[in-house]
């Protein structure tokens, strides 16, 4: 059975699509210039399907989000073709957690002095979303003129390792900065929390309708 497309959205989200090996991180997906993106990212198998492969045991495992560890194919190779024992599953485990619970942090420990700090970081973050959006979501240009592209598929990624993460960082940076906020903003936030809560629901399992991005809240955190 094939990697179902539920596990593939958690993984590269919760991992925000790099490698987690620790001291890697390296970005998984490619964007050059004027050329169609490609994804270098690899889901390994922490015990491997067959029972004789890495980590097999003898058993074998299979093609779940709990048996999958998002690596670079340098990372991948590394732990595969290693010597028996260096890259033990428990070890592999450790790297997923430890990475993933990164992610999950992102922002939390962003301390700003002043509001206006607070506001541009947020802004930053919106403009990376906004930029994938145009890029390659449903209504980008390329997209919707060349029938060949992969645009599409690099934005039901991009969701997962940018826009998740993302909007995941600057809830953590408000609620680490929330003394600095005003009562337009803490209303703003309220919203944008809920969006964003319900929008990672709908990447990874299809919603039938979501709270859709508070256009208030770009303006409440926009330059005085």
């Amino acid at each position: 059975m094939a990697v179902t497309e539920r596990d593939i959205k958690l993984l590269w989200g919760r991992a925000a699509g790099m490698c987690s090996r620790p001291g890697c991180g390296v970005d998984l997906t490619r964007l050059p210039q004027g050329k169609n993106a490609y994804i270098v990212g690899e889901m390994a198998h922490v015990i491997a399907r067959a029972a004789d492969g890495p980590r097999g045991d003898g058993v074998g495992s299979d093609n779940s989000y709990d048996n999958l560890i998002l690596l670079c194919p340098t990372c991948h190779r590394d732990v595969d073709k290693g010597p028996k024992g260096e890259f033990p599953s428990d070890l592999l485990y450790q790297w997923k957690a430890a990475h993933e619970d990164q992610v999950r942090k992102l922002g939390t420990s962003l301390h700003f002095l002043k509001a206006t700090d607070l506001s541009k970081a947020v802004r930053i973050k919106l403009t990376q979303n906004r930029a994938v959006w145009r890029d390659f979501g449903p209504k980008s240009e390329t997209a919707l003129n060349d029938a060949s592209s992969n645009a599409f598929d690099i934005w039901l990624l991009r969701r997962c390792d940018t826009i998740v993460p993302n909007n995941r960082t600057i809830i953590n940076m408000i609620e680490a900065n929330v003394e600095l906020l005003n009562q337009p903003q803490i209303e703003a936030f309220a919203d944008f929390r809920s969006h964003a809560e319900a929008y990672e629901d709908h990447v990874n399992n299809a919603l039938d309708r979501y709270p859709t991005f508070p256009n208030k809240f770009e303006e409440a955190f926009a330059d005085a």
